[in-house]
């Protein structure tokens, strides 16, 4: 659970700060052989569970000193990265701004996101509805000098492996959206480019890097950059963190205040909404809440 806080005083945001609760499951992992992590990891991770375990078995493999191979599912991959994007730009980006969720047409294309119309669907809602629906929401998003141009992801398991090793230096980061406007920008730019490598079967984006009985593996999602990083010592894991994007990012307010650094606003509603807005463009992957005092 993530719950967001702050004040409203003279028609700013101040004292912001954010709580993220999340059980340590990690810990289960300890002493279990990589089969059984493996098997493990998608049924505690709901959300992004393709993902989380491409990024535990390739953080294993890599730990074990094995080739990293090939996800067993790319197109499950994909479908998952569709999915989580369209789940947000049909329904909770359009209620944020005031306008009706798109819920049927999400519905309709969930239902058969792995059947034969599948990529039949996925044109049509990002040829059709998508556009139509974006051009709405945009409308009501404010425009922002700073925004910067949609950048893929980018990954450097070295980097954190190095982390790992050492336990000294400063933790590598995930560079926040430049502003609520381009997060939703990217959000289109995502969508498409998961149809498309969806369709021609593209390798799924997935890094890795090892050394020392160490392995690190970090794969794309929806939301930015999931990394993996296992210990394994005789054949049983020693050690197991997990940095998704949601832990970077609400480790504390430093990404929120860079989206709400200059906004003003007339009312403590208006700024509620601002908040609301600025959180789902950092896009938790676990429920949150926002609490505004007026001062």
């Amino acid at each position: 659970m993530l719950t967001v806080r702050s004040n409203f005083s003279e028609g700013r945001l101040v004292n912001l700060g954010v709580a993220l609760h999340r059980p340590n499951v990690t810990r289960l992992f300890l002493g279990k052989t990589p089969e059984e992590v493996v098997k493990t990891v998608p049924l505690l991770y709901a959300v992004c569970a393709h993902a989380q375990r491409a990024a535990a078995q390739t953080a294993l493999d890599a730990a074990r000193g094995r080739l990293p191979g090939s996800p067993e599912s790319t197109t499950g991959l994909w479908t998952e990265m569709l999915h989580e994007n369209l789940w947000r730009l049909l329904l909770d980006w359009p209620v944020a701004l005031g306008l009706p969720a798109a819920k049927d047409a999400f519905v309709a294309w969930r239902t058969e996101r792995h059947g034969d119309t599948s990529a039949e669907l996925t044109e049509q809602l990002c040829n059709g509805l998508v556009p139509d629906l974006s051009a709405q929401c945009l409308a009501r998003i404010p425009l922002s000098e700073d925004a910067k141009a949609y950048q893929s992801a980018w990954m450097e398991p070295k980097v954190w492996l190095q982390h790992c090793l050492t336990g000294t230096g400063q933790m590598p980061t995930l560079g926040p959206p430049s502003s609520v406007r381009a997060a939703y920008q990217a959000r289109i730019v995502q969508l498409r480019e998961a149809a498309s490598a969806r369709a021609s079967q593209r390798p799924y984006p997935v890094a890795s890097a090892s050394a020392s009985g160490w392995g690190v593996a970090q794969v794309v999602t929806a939301r930015g950059v999931l990394t993996h990083a296992a210990q394994v010592v005789d054949g049983r894991v020693t050690a197991y963190r997990v940095w998704a994007p949601t832990d970077i990012y609400f480790s504390d307010s430093s990404a929120l205040l860079a989206l709400l650094a200059h906004g003003t606003y007339e009312s403590a509603q208006q700024a509620r909404s601002a908040l609301a807005l600025a959180v789902l463009a950092l896009d938790p992957c676990v429920p949150f809440e926002v609490e505004l005092s007026d001062a």
